[in-house]
């Protein structure tokens, strides 16, 4: 005990000061404040739940399911446990810096019409859909090469004036549509206002070389082109001799 006790009952200071014996929270019903890390905390979860109502993870390009089942942000190349976490990761500082170093390094670089058209896309208000896009499709095979093909022909009558379609390929593990395969993978092809289309196509290797992948945007006709060629098979045989007698 204080040694001021025993002179006469005098009341026992130490130097504290009234903001001090409040902090201590020595006055009846007074709330402790919050730390800083838990107001964060807080704001974290708070946009959580708001972006788990109003952001759609199908449209947001960086999201991705891996085969493993958890989700991954390409953009910032990190692994979360549920859409929740992910989401509370969107809203955070790393992502959206990361969004605007990605944005002025494509209008930096003049990386084409898919960065002009990412970043008109994010300033241009939404607008509704007008439902999936006619198209055609056309199996081929070069007969010089024996190589098989596609050609793919989508018309885009009320496209949004200034833009151009864009394509994709996804891997069977990324769409949730169907239980993904692995001899499977998907092109897809977006325009505003129209909804996205994909195509399942046979997952084996595309020839990128020139002649052999085409995509054209017609302005006058309004019709996107888009032509692949699948690299030939090889399994390391040699073909098997021909039967006695047949001809060279």
């Amino acid at each position: 005990r204080c040694h001021l006790h025993r002179l006469g009952g005098q009341q026992c200071k130490m130097g504290f000061s009234d903001a001090d014996m409040m902090g201590r929270g020595g006055k009846t019903g007074s709330g402790r404040m919050s730390s800083e890390s838990q107001e964060n905390q807080q704001r974290r979860e708070r946009l959580r739940k708001l972006a788990l109502e109003t952001i759609d993870l199908n449209k947001d390009p960086y999201f991705m399911r891996n085969h493993l089942g958890t989700y991954e942000c390409k953009l910032c190349l990190t692994i979360h446990t549920n859409e929740g976490n992910y989401l509370a990761h969107t809203q955070g500082k790393r992502h959206q810096q990361n969004i605007a170093r990605r944005l002025a390094k494509d209008a930096f670089e003049g990386a084409g019409p898919q960065a002009a058209n990412a970043v008109n896309k994010a300033n241009r208000p939404k607008t509704a859909k007008v439902g999936r896009p006619g198209y055609r499709v056309t199996k081929q095979m070069d007969p010089e090469t024996k190589q098989h093909s596609l050609l793919f022909l989508i018309d885009y009558p009320e496209i949004e004036e200034g833009l151009q379609p864009r394509h994709r390929f996804m891997s069977a593990y990324e769409q949730r549509v169907e239980p993904a395969d692995r001899n499977y993978q998907y092109i897809i092809v977006a325009a505003e206002p129209y909804e996205n289309i994909a195509f399942k196509v046979p997952n084996r290797e595309i020839d990128t070389a020139a002649a052999k992948f085409f995509t054209n945007w017609d302005r006058e006709n309004l019709t996107f082109t888009l032509q692949i060629h699948f690299k030939p098979k090889s399994d390391g045989m040699a073909p098997p001799p021909p039967p006695p007698g047949a001809p060279p």
